[in-house]
Parts: structure tokens; sequence; C-alpha cells
């Protein structure tokens, strides 16, 4: 291509996110989905969101050995899910089981209430 003062120029890609095709007769196809996360359902979106609230609410409250086992419980489930779209099996009912012990911090805070009912509707009830 040649520019107004007859220098050729070719093309310069700064940077691309997704997927680009340059040429004739191209096709091209992107799946990644909205969140980047492979197989991630709205019901694990759902508890990925209550997750991460009541992992801050839970930094503004006083440690116990429950808070810190919850805490750690909610850690690797937000993992999980951030990583692989779902839990894997048992994670919900150590998560419920967490939910329980702490029940006295958690029973105060809205985050704790929505975690558990998420936890509920995977369980299935």
């Amino acid at each position: 291509m040649a520019t107004e003062d007859g220098r050729h120029r070719g093309i310069h890609i700064g940077g691309v996110h997704g997927a680009f095709a340059i040429g004739d007769h191209n096709t091209v196809t992107h799946n990644e989905n909205a969140t980047g996360r492979p197989g991630a359902d709205p019901a694990h979106e759902e508890l990925l969101a209550a997750v991460r609230q009541l992992r801050q609410d839970l930094a503004r409250v006083i440690e116990t050995p429950q808070v810190t086992l919850l805490s750690a419980e909610l850690g690797d489930a937000q993992e999980e899910i951030e990583t692989t779209g779902r839990t894997a099996p048992g994670r919900l009912d150590r998560l419920r089981a967490a939910l329980s012990d702490a029940g006295t911090v958690t029973g105060m805070l809205a985050s704790g209430a929505a975690v558990g009912q998420a936890v509920a509707a995977l369980l299935g009830g």
C-alpha cells in the first residue's frame, strides 16, 4: 500500500485480544465465553459472586478458628470456579459445613446467607 508520499508501509498491529483475520476469504471463529472460564453456568456464577462478597465481609470480622476455616473453604471454592467454571464433588458439602460452623458470624452477614442459598441451590435443596 503506497502512502501519499509514495512510500510503501505495511500493516502494523499493536495488540489483539480475541480473534482476527487478514486477507480475502478468511473465516474467524472465537469461542471464548464472556467470563473466560470454561463451562461457567449461572448457578456457579451466582455462587462465585456471593463467595467473593462473603470473603470481603469476613476480612472485617474477628478471626476465630471457624472463620479461618470458612475463609479457606471460600478461597478454594473461588479459585476452583474461576479456573474450571464449577465446583468439584464434595466442595459444596465442605463449604456448607464451614458455613454452619461459622454460623454465629455468617448469620449476621447478608453475604453469608447468599452463599448458603447458592450452595443449597447447587446441592438441590
